[in-house]
């Protein structure tokens, strides 16, 4: 059984800090939010999004009577894109400066929340850059208040202390992580949801899964990670098939929703290893690679490398989507096979080669994913000796 893997004599740390309103029809707690904010005397923002989502969806007029009902302030930076760079938080922070915003709101997904995080530090920090925080050049301890408005079903990022943001000029992606970017208040509206594009569903969903395989197998993982990996599989492999078949099916982002957040938290407590530290470099080389479908792509090759390390909690976990797995060894190729299968049945079959990806672009792939700032970290409590040839044999096999 899985939980011979677990010392009870190893003390792990349990984290669940932000306070999430999760259902459908959520995003009318805003106002209640925006009461809060005024009364503590954050009355001016600035408002994190893309382009579209944060009005196409609605949940934009929400945000707006309710700033305007308790006389907050307001500007909106509309000009986050996937993958944000620290040119655009740049962006951001000197707008907000200028116009005294004291708190952030981001409307959208992993996207505007991990700017809205960076600015809300950077604004605590009028002396540092973007390029700064990413570098690590300082270590913050305090950022204005986030409050995270989600519209996708798979980052987690609203409900944990992660951010991650590209460094253009390096093809670097780091991520960081400190406790004052739990977002204060985050919304969860699966309402909010239904207008994903069948692609996004697809890829977001799927980044959930990635939290937490990775999460749950980790040097850092917990029997409270497992649990919440197997609970977060089970309930992707149900309901994606639903919302890809009708994507305006409540019941289905209700829980597709329910599944991401507790990804969120999952790998708040786990981390994350070999997976995200390959994607960052394959998605800060090609900025319109989705996040999701790099994950994707990697997933199969990642669980074959774990398996023998992991091969309880593995066969446990994935058991929703590869059945009949055995806890050993020998099962470790049936595992990635099985996942590649699963991937495939909800139309994600890509590999690296699909999306311009060689051969010849491994060794400098492999040298991002041991160069870009903090990158190392995670491949250092991956369950597997994370070497340069372990790495770049990931990286072949998804090709």
């Amino acid at each position: 059984m899985w939980e011979k893997d677990f010392d009870v004599n190893q003390i792990s740390e349990i984290r669940t800090r932000t306070s999430v309103f999760f259902g459908a029809g959520a995003i009318q707690r805003i106002d209640f939010i925006a009461e809060d904010l005024k009364a503590k005397g954050y009355d001016k923002v600035i408002v994190m999004s893309g382009r579209n989502a944060y009005k196409s969806t609605g949940a934009w007029d929400y945000v707006e009577k309710a700033l305007i009902k308790h006389g907050i302030g307001y500007i909106n930076y509309n000009r986050v894109t996937p993958n944000p760079t620290t040119i655009s938080v740049n962006e951001a922070v000197k707008e907000a400066k200028e116009f005294g915003a004291k708190a952030v709101i981001s409307i959208g997904g992993g996207s505007p929340t991990d700017a809205g995080k960076s600015v809300a530090i950077l604004l605590e920090y009028p002396d540092k850059s973007c390029e700064d925080l990413y570098e690590f050049k300082f270590v913050p301890s305090k950022a204005a208040p986030v409050i995270a408005i989600n519209l996708t079903h798979g980052t987690g990022s609203e409900t944990n202390r992660f951010a991650v943001v590209t460094i253009p000029d390096k093809n670097y992606k780091p991520a960081i992580a400190y406790d004052c970017i739990y977002p204060m208040y985050a919304i969860d509206d699966p309402a909010l949801m239904t207008k994903l594009s069948p692609k996004q569903t697809r890829y977001v969903s799927i980044d959930a899964v990635n939290h937490v395989v990775e999460a749950a197998t980790s040097k850092v993982a917990s029997p409270y990670t497992v649990t919440l990996a197997r609970e977060v599989i089970t309930l992707v492999a149900k309901y994606l098939p639903v919302v890809i078949d009708n994507p305006e099916n409540i019941e289905g982002r209700y829980y597709l929703t329910y599944a991401a957040m507790m990804a969120g938290v999952c790998f708040d407590n786990g981390l994350l290893h070999y997976t995200h530290a390959l994607e960052h470099p394959l998605s800060a080389v090609k900025p319109e690679l989705s996040h999701g479908l790099g994950l994707a792509m990697l997933l199969p090759s990642v669980v074959k490398n774990i398996y023998p390390a992991k091969s309880e909690v593995l066969a446990y976990i994935l058991e929703p989507i590869v059945s009949g797995l055995a806890g050993n060894a020998a099962d470790a190729q049936k595992a990635a096979d099985g996942v590649y299968k699963w991937l495939s049945s909800v139309g994600v079959s890509e590999k690296l080669s699909s999306e311009g990806f060689s051969d010849s672009d491994v060794d400098n792939l492999v040298n991002l994913a041991f160069t870009t700032p903090s990158l190392d970290g995670l491949l250092a409590i991956a369950p597997t000796a994370a070497t340069k040839e372990a790495v770049a044999e990931i990286y072949r096999t998804s090709l």
